[in-house]
């Protein structure tokens, strides 16, 4: 059974770095994504990764977020420079795969991060 367990949320200042960790027990993956929902917002995809390491972003992420993983694919990160306040979210990630450019993820969500960026 794959499980996901997220990392590495917390308090910062605006224009601050954070980098969250995604860790996969259960199976290798070969996609996954990123996604944030903000109180009274819907959740969005912050980025996601394909099996060959192309990666997607969000464009209001686009420059200062990057997904990367690590060899062993079991382990996703998502490093986040020049934070935002409009950052601030519960971050989740998921496993899932691509049909095209689609990115859909698997039914298996961890408990999720929180970042909360003050200005």
């Amino acid at each position: 059974q794959v499980q996901v367990v997220e990392s590495g949320g917390g308090l910062v200042q605006a224009g601050e770095s954070l980098r969250l960790s995604c860790e996969v027990s259960g199976a290798d993956f070969a996609a996954a994504g990123w996604y944030r929902q903000a109180p009274g917002k819907q959740r969005e995809l912050v980025g996601s990764i394909n099996s060959g390491g192309r990666t997607h972003y969000l464009d209001s992420v686009k420059g200062r977020f990057t997904i990367s993983r690590d060899n062993t694919k079991t382990t996703m990160y998502l490093q986040m420079n020049s934070l935002k306040p409009e950052d601030t979210a519960d971050y989740r990630c998921t496993t899932g795969i691509f049909v095209g450019v689609t990115y859909y993820p698997n039914p298996t969500w961890g408990q999720g991060t929180r970042v909360i960026v003050s200005s």
